[in-house]
């Protein structure tokens, strides 16, 4: 079996070490008083630093090789409108006359250049998806944001379509040969029939604007309605892309159908108040799960050489890993041939 690419000297993440951390804050002019605590990401590596002053900033050191420089731009610049919106996102801190920072540039030298950026620490808790009260005041906030992702287009960034989360994720997978040989036809087979009816579901006019495009429970910190700054601050725009608003939508609906039902419901009546919602766009709801289980599998498959890959990872290469993804898009064949979601 391959793994992915592999990087001359190591993985770059090896080289990212405390000391690499702390020189790169202080080279911009930080305080740093030397607490580090690492926070949840593999995709990128994100930092608490604590500064002498007793605030706190939160660092993101961009994976090596997924984002160009242009692409970061335009998610800090997405991420500058909405703020500019009165929108809570947790956006990038401009220092020194930019939002986006390179350790070669500071003189660090790494072997390898490291894109990172600074934002303010916030607080928060997972909302409850069970409150009407929190899903409508979530759905008006989401209309909000993609009233700001429809004024000009992303550019740079990849799109939410079939060929970029679908068809390249799936020869991903079979290139990089991830999969034990006992499941590589099956797999193949019947990753190529959910993506032919993704295809046919996906035909039609639809909007597509700039998307949070990683909109889940995780990415949202909420702040009670009795304290100062209440209700939501979406976190993370790392997945930010052009795509069909009820992208940012499905994700914060959890449960059986029903369940599901009255969170859209909900989610929608606050968005309503905002913004049209296009009701056609309900039938991409299962479709575009299936893209993101595709991704999900292609995602892991380049990302096996990262050190932190067989910590959290180990079943990746395994059976039981591969027949549950079979079963998972033969569930979701027949899930894209219910009826959508009504509300």
């Amino acid at each position: 079996m391959k793994n992915s690419i592999k990087f001359e000297g190591g993985h770059p993440y090896q080289k990212l070490t405390p000391d690499i951390i702390i020189e790169a804050l202080s080279a911009l002019g930080l305080r740093v008083d030397g607490r580090l605590s690492a926070l949840g990401s593999y995709e990128n590596r994100v930092y608490l630093a604590m500064l002498e002053d007793s605030t706190a900033v939160v660092t993101k050191f961009y994976r090596p090789g997924r984002w160009s420089e242009e692409q970061i731009l335009e998610e800090h610049a997405f991420a500058a409108d909405l703020i500019q919106a009165e929108i809570p996102v947790v956006a990038p801190l401009s220092i020194h006359g930019t939002t986006l920072h390179n350790t070669s540039e500071l003189g660090l030298d790494l072997g390898v250049d490291f894109w990172f950026s600074v934002c303010p620490k916030k607080g928060g808790r997972l909302p409850d998806l069970d409150d009407h009260e929190v899903l409508v005041w979530l759905g008006r906030y989401l209309a909000r944001i993609h009233n700001i992702g429809q004024v000009i287009p992303f550019i740079y960034r990849e799109k939410l379509d079939l060929q970029t989360m679908g068809v390249q994720s799936k020869e991903t997978v079979i290139n990089l040969a991830c999969i034990p040989d006992q499941f590589v036809d099956r797999w193949t087979q019947v990753c190529e029939q959910a993506l032919e009816r993704v295809k046919e579901l996906m035909q039609g006019a639809y909007s597509s604007v700039r998307l949070h495009g990683d909109c889940h429970l995780g990415n949202i910190l909420w702040t009670p309605p009795n304290l100062e700054g209440a209700g939501p601050h979406f976190v993370d725009l790392d997945d930010a892309r052009m795509g069909p608003c009820i992208q940012d939508l499905w994700m914060l609906q959890s449960g059986d159908r029903q369940e599901r039902t009255y969170q859209l419901s909900s989610l929608l009546e606050g968005y309503t108040q905002m913004r049209e919602f296009n009701q056609s766009e309900l039938r991409l709801i299962e479709p575009l799960r299936t893209l993101r289980i595709i991704h999900y599998s292609a995602w892991l498959a380049k990302r096996a050489d990262d050190p932190a890959f067989f910590i959290n990872f180990p079943w990746f290469w395994g059976a039981d890993y591969w027949q549950t993804q079979i079963d998972t898009l033969l569930e979701q064949l027949q899930a894209m041939d219910e009826e959508p979601l009504s509300v």
